[in-house]
């Protein structure tokens, strides 16, 4: 199973677009959204059956057992992350705060403080005719990195034979972007022609080089700026990465998005680009051509 990673430097340059487009054109069998902080890829490819769900469980969660608390005020003052409050004559703890260290439990000299299991999102699964997987984290909840992890196992656990699977990644260079990196055989950055594009695209550039991953680029509503558009396709060609492509600013694109439809349905010049990019990476790095 191959493995195709569309990242970002940053939201909004329209990574899930270009993901909607691939995944239509190239009929995937399997693909996930690995943007679990706020995940928007099921708006495109609009699932037909109820997906199967189960909880996450990310780091543990400090609970104090008010029967035992005498308020002596230890597990406060060693906390350094302010998560245990006073509440009356006893203590509790904020949920939002706590980073499960564990600290508080060991330091208790009552034994009121255990640490136990916390619910820190949801994991979906849609079997249709296709495999899609994806994941939606709590507010204010951590270990992101850990759900992208168990959204492409659900995936490749679904799908098994598919010859090769698409996935969306989150912006950003974080945690939960090294995780949907680990696995990947091509990652495409799409980038915005921007000097803090370019500064953007540069960095996931350095992270994806970590794993070895192949490396290719392309512009996004690139005739918004195109000075800015040719130096990336300059600085591809300095440094030897393959370039795929530009796509230019649509309003034919927009309406598309607006209705949850993917922009290569509709006969429009960003659905023309977006056709080409795809064909120019399957030129190259040879995914799965269909």
């Amino acid at each position: 199973m191959k493995e195709l990673l569309i990242l970002s430097g940053k939201g909004g340059t329209g990574k899930t677009t270009v993901a909607g487009a691939f995944i239509k054109l190239s009929q995937a069998k399997a693909y996930a959204d690995c943007d679990v902080d706020a995940p928007n890829l099921h708006l495109i490819t609009k699932q037909a059956k109820v997906p199967q769900q189960k909880d996450f469980y990310g780091m543990p969660k400090a609970f104090i057992d008010a029967s035992r608390c005498l308020g002596c005020g230890q597990c406060e003052a060693h906390c350094r992350f302010d998560a245990i409050l006073r509440d009356g004559a006893v203590y509790k703890v904020d949920d939002f705060a706590c980073e499960g260290c564990g600290v508080c439990e060991a330091i208790c000299p009552f034994n009121a403080i255990t640490m136990k299991d916390f619910v820190s999102g949801d994991l979906f699964l849609y079997r249709n005719e296709t495999v899609f997987s994806t994941a939606q984290l709590k507010t204010g909840a951590g270990n992101s990195g850990k759900l992208v992890s168990e959204v492409k196992k659900e995936m490749a656990t679904a799908a098994p034979d598919a010859p090769f699977t698409i996935v969306d990644g989150s912006p950003g260079i974080g945690c939960p972007v090294i995780a949907s990196l680990s696995g990947a055989d091509t990652v495409l950055i799409v980038a915005e022609p921007t000097l803090s594009g370019i500064s953007d695209m540069q960095r996931v550039i350095q992270t994806a080089q970590h794993f070895g991953t192949k490396i290719a680029i392309c512009v996004n509503k690139y005739d918004a700026n195109p000075q800015i558009t040719e130096q990336i396709e300059q600085f591809c060609a300095e440094n030897n990465h393959f370039f795929a492509g530009k796509i230019p600013y649509d309003e034919a694109a927009v309406q598309a998005i607006n209705a949850g439809e993917s922009v290569v349905d509709k006969d429009c010049p960003a659905g023309t680009a977006l056709r080409e990019v795809y064909r120019n990476l399957l030129s190259v790095f040879l995914w799965g051509e269909q």
